[in-house]
């Protein structure tokens, strides 16, 4: 069983994608850990990630970084969202998660275009939403509680942003997928917005 997990930052997608692993005992990726591994990279190695030769020459990567807890800052996926929009960089980490997607027995998935690109015959398709304003509030007090200063304008101003370069990029930009089920926790505790989600998934193999 594969699940795809979409949906833009501070949706809520990666608690609700782990939850769902969790549930139903599979094992779980989260992509942007991979965009920002490559954004990592980019910095370390004094590159200019809005070029797509340095974005690439940065996919390269020993698999210990993904547990690097730089790639949760602010500045990492910020810089994600840049490297992202790379077709030669997307093309790149392709196969990496094509692969774990369909690996014996199936994963949980939750990224930007897991529905669109990566699975898109999915058993299960979800698109995390929740209104910019939620986003950042949860983002700021996320990054706070790391001892971060950031203002929560700062914040917004980022998602926002984000948000544009994702959307309207011209290779695997952040949409639904047709046949997605939307679900927006902007108002839902983390608890509301698992057992929904459960239940879109069961939903999706019953029918």
């Amino acid at each position: 069983m594969i699940i795809a997990v979409d949906g833009p930052a501070a949706s809520g997608k990666g608690t609700i994608a782990r939850a769902l692993a969790q549930h139903y005992g599979l094992p779980h990726l989260d992509t942007g850990l991979l965009y920002r591994a490559v954004a990592a990279n980019v910095a370390r190695l004094e590159l200019d990630g809005a070029i797509e030769a340095d974005a690439v020459a940065a996919c390269d990567f020993d698999e210990a970084l993904l547990d690097d807890p730089i790639l949760r800052s602010d500045a990492i996926g910020s810089l994600a969202s840049v490297v992202s929009a790379h077709p030669l960089v997307r093309a790149a980490l392709f196969h990496r998660q094509k692969r774990f997607a369909y690996q014996p027995g199936g994963a949980v998935l939750d990224g930007r275009d897991i529905g669109t690109v990566i699975a898109p015959d999915a058993d299960a398709k979800l698109f995390i939403r929740a209104t910019p304003n939620i986003r950042a509030k949860r983002r700021h007090a996320e990054l706070r509680a790391h001892g971060s200063t950031i203002s929560l304008d700062k914040v917004l101003a980022d998602i926002r942003a984000r948000d544009l370069r994702d959307s309207t990029r011209s290779n695997a930009p952040l949409v639904p997928a047709n046949d997605a089920a939307l679900l927006d926790t902007s108002f839902l505790s983390i608890e509301a917005s698992v057992q929904r989600a459960i239940a879109i998934v069961e939903a999706r193999l019953q029918a």
